[in-house]
């Protein structure tokens, strides 16, 4: 696969996710739906594992990074199916387009990583100014909504939680072994938060496209869209991958009005535009700055004698 269309990929699928989310938990429940995500992921994986003969590994070290893996993976679409029932599919990408500040903030205490600059700091200041804004135009936080806002937090927290402790493991392997081992030991979380909130399995309410939502998140959302994610990520340097979490929040919220009918209103645009302007800060504020200042630099001349 080239690295092109990989990092096509995953911009396409992570824009799509949240939108399949919401139809998803339309008419299923939303722990049997993230459920059934998880199945046909494992089921696909596990095959194309044995057909294309990838190497599977299962000592310490590997459990670890799988382990590691399945913290984001469990933590963050469990909540994030939660949400669903509160927020609408552009809400829960623009929340999620935050990870990377929340990824900074647990690598300094994870990983002793250098300090956070003042820069940076206040990149994620605007873009918690912005998330505000958001926040305030679409529910009130003292209805229902304060729970999906409080899920989609956590789910955020989780999948960066988990993406640094995959930083502190130095391990290569193939994307697909890990996104199979990734799924495999989150299938059984999945199965028992399904028992402990449900456990019911009534098919006669189940709508035809949350049934095809429920597929193509497993397909592409869980086993093509992980893959594509390792992939990339052991090919391009982080500032390139950060870059699809500042262009996914503008697809969702497209998606959300067109398809979904989702409401976009002034504020929330107002409201996005910071948290996106906040986040560019954030990856390439210092480093434009650094440029700027080179070009601003006067020329000394030597006097000529």
């Amino acid at each position: 696969m080239q690295v092109s269309v990989a990092y096509l990929a995953v911009l396409l699928i992570w824009s799509t996710t949240p939108l399949g989310i919401v139809w998803s938990s339309e008419s299923i429940n939303p722990t049997m739906a993230v459920l059934l995500r998880m199945v046909i992921a494992v089921v696909l994986g596990s095959m194309i594992i044995f057909i294309r003969k990838i190497e599977l590994p299962w000592h310490k070290q590997a459990i670890r990074l799988y382990a590691f893996s399945a913290l984001g993976i469990f933590g963050g679409m469990s909540f994030s199916y939660l949400a669903a029932g509160y927020l609408s599919s552009g809400i829960l990408s623009l929340v999620f387009g935050l990870a990377p500040a929340f990824s900074a903030i647990l690598a300094r205490r994870i990983l002793a990583e250098p300090k956070i600059s003042t820069a940076k700091k206040l990149s994620m200041l605007l873009s918690f100014i912005g998330l505000g804004f958001v926040c305030a135009d679409n529910f009130s936080l003292t209805g229902d909504s304060i729970y999906g806002f409080g899920f989609v937090l956590i789910a955020v927290f989780l999948f960066s939680l988990s993406g640094v402790l995959v930083k502190s493991i130095s391990l290569a392997i193939h994307p697909m072994a890990t996104t199979v081992g990734a799924l495999s030991l989150s299938l059984p979380l999945f199965i028992a938060n399904w028992l402990l909130l449900d456990g019911s399995f009534d098919t006669s309410e189940w709508q035809l496209r949350s049934i095809w939502a429920t597929v193509y998140l497993g397909v592409f959302g869980s086993l093509i869209g992980f893959f594509a994610y390792f992939f990339v990520l052991q090919r391009l340097t982080a500032s390139t991958v950060a870059l699809i979490t500042l262009i996914t929040p503008v697809i969702a919220l497209t998606l959300g009005a067109v398809l979904n009918d989702e409401v976009i209103h002034p504020q929330l645009v107002f409201g996005a535009l910071l948290v996106i302007l906040g986040l560019t800060i954030y990856h390439w504020g210092e480093l434009l700055y650094r440029k700027i200042k080179v070009s601003l630099r006067v020329p000394t001349w030597s006097n000529e004698e």
